[in-house]
């Protein structure tokens, strides 16, 4: 590949998944204030066409599924040949799943281990050359308080998430020598299509309509009406980028930070209650 750039980039060159609605379009946006260059991935790229009309100059509308490893590839590379360079990664394609672990099929998990995981998994692992190169980057990862704690009908979207923290949280370390960052960012409910149009519930049974059927009840009515504000979560998640320690986990919204505490001070206790059971077994020196 020729290391002559065809495009000419203002400020940061982020590659922004799953950037027509929601959290990506958001800090798609917020990006473009910033006076930063965007490349906006999404599996229908004519639903960027108004943020492309807004600025031609500096926004690139890509079609991509982030499940097409072969396009993840290709996708990176053509952003490399424009630019020369990837600043910050944004992986925020997703859609929501709710059912009990028993009502989820194994085509439904797979999917969303595919969509939140294995996808995610393929884009660093294209970017991350580069960055290495350049001795620079982020790596923003877009999990969910359901990255660290899950409830009845999360199973499933929980464990993906679980999976993605887990690799971000190894990858962090592994790349902190080549300055390049890593941000988990920690969603509480905010005003985005998780409940609307991206979701996506398993084949209810009987048997765990009093468990279940409450969290399926809450999403259902909650779409609209969720109290997190996209552009303030974009703003947040471009305030840590920039900040000289960038956090590894930034939760966001009132409901993600009190979940999480409560979580928290939850493990902490349960781990005194049964300490000396666990540290007891040990051989016996």
């Amino acid at each position: 590949m020729s290391t002559e750039s065809t495009r000419t980039a203002s400020g940061r060159v982020w590659l922004i998944t799953g950037a027509s609605s929601g959290f990506g379009r958001a800090i798609a946006e917020a990006a473009l204030a910033a006076g930063d260059t965007v490349v906006a991935t999404a599996r229908k790229p004519e639903s960027l066409d108004d943020l492309v009309a807004a600025h031609p100059d500096r926004v690139s509308a890509v079609p991509l599924d982030v499940t097409d490893t072969a396009r993840v590839s290709a996708v990176v590379a053509e952003v490399m040949l424009w630019y020369g360079r990837i600043d910050v990664l944004v992986n925020n394609a997703g859609h929501s799943q709710i059912g009990a672990v028993e009502e989820t099929t194994d085509r439904e998990f797979r999917d969303l281990m595919d969509v939140h995981f294995f996808g995610p998994a393929a884009l660093v692992r294209a970017v991350l050359p580069h960055m290495r190169e350049r001795r620079s980057g982020a790596i923003v990862q877009m999990s969910s308080m359901g990255g660290q704690l899950s409830f009845a009908g999360f199973g499933a979207y929980s464990a993906t998430k679980f999976a993605l923290e887990g690799m971000s949280e190894a990858l962090a370390e592994e790349v902190a020598p080549y300055g390049i960052k890593v941000l988990i960012v920690e969603p509480g409910a905010f005003r985005t299509g998780l409940f609307g149009g991206a979701l996506h519930q398993s084949a209810a049974m009987d048997a765990y309509a009093q468990t279940v059927g409450n969290t399926r009840a809450m999403a259902e009515g909650a779409h609209g009406g969720q109290p997190g504000d996209p552009a303030k979560a974009a703003a947040a998640i471009l305030t840590a980028l920039d900040a000289e320690k960038t956090p590894l986990r930034l939760p966001l919204g009132n409901d993600a930070v009190d979940a999480l505490v409560a979580h928290a001070d939850g493990i902490r206790r349960e781990l005194t209650e049964w300490e000396a059971v666990s540290r007891g077994t040990d051989f016996d020196s």
